[in-house]
């Protein structure tokens, strides 16, 4: 009678954690992503920081904490994340010039990284790009290289970095040939980059931000580079 009245009862089901996420870089293709993905999710909570009032996709788990870049050191701290998520990018053509394309894509993120590390914050997901290396001869893929390099020395518990190829989705701004490669990425996808090449697949924003969810989720320490294989294999395994 008791196995009976027990199988009656409602099902109560187990809140999932709440993880709490520092986002820089939430204006940018990918950080936008992440703020729509977190629409309906219980389980993460989103503090953008910027240094200006963000557009925010209604629903979604979000606050942004909004200061000069030599105030967000204050700003991570007030965050209270658990992890630390990093979409910040710059192009050249926006940076309008070397100098200044490596002041955010390395100096920034580097400095925001120590931040978060000073603030507590033991795990990093940040990224990067399909092809970087500290030797390259491109400068683009050099300096994300570097960055990367620098990040596992700043001593989080765990890094995840993310290596996409080319990013498909809604940018707020247009990028010349790139909007021609999100057009012809997909036939070049399904005929030409296959083997050692599907690294450089092209991927969609929303993909990358889910596999960002998944990531927050780990567990094991260590520093850890996910391609476009190695982040549909971490979605599957937290069933993203």
């Amino acid at each position: 009678m008791s196995d009976l009245f027990d199988a009656l009862k409602p099902a109560v089901k187990a809140e999932l954690p709440v993880h709490r996420i520092c986002l820089v870089g939430a204006s940018g293709l990918i950080g936008s992503a992440v703020l729509e993905e977190s629409i309906g999710r219980s389980d993460m909570r989103v503090v953008s920081i910027a240094r200006r009032e963000v557009p925010l996709p209604q629903g979604a788990r979000t606050e942004v904490l909004v200061g000069r870049t030599e105030d967000w050191p204050a700003l991570i701290g007030a965050a209270h994340a658990d992890v630390l998520v990093c979409a910040l990018g710059t192009t050249m053509k926006a940076a309008g010039s070397q100098e200044a394309f490596r002041a955010v894509d390395h100096d920034l993120v580097l400095e925001v990284a120590r931040a978060a590390r000073a603030a507590g914050i033991g795990h990093m997901v940040a990224v990067s790009a399909v092809g970087a290396d500290r030797m390259s001869r491109n400068f683009y893929l050099r300096t994300k290289g570097e960055v990367e390099e620098a990040l596992g020395k700043v001593g989080f518990r765990r890094l995840d970095i993310l290596r996409p190829g080319l990013l498909r989705g809604r940018r707020k701004e247009r990028r010349g040939l790139e909007g021609v490669g999100q057009v012809v990425a997909p036939l070049a996808d399904l005929l030409v980059l296959h083997g050692k090449y599907r690294r450089f697949r092209s991927v969609r924003a929303s993909m990358v931000a889910r596999a960002i969810f998944a990531l927050v989720r780990e567990k094991p320490q260590g520093r850890f580079v996910h391609d476009f294989d190695g982040m549909r294999r971490v979605m599957r395994r937290a069933g993203e």
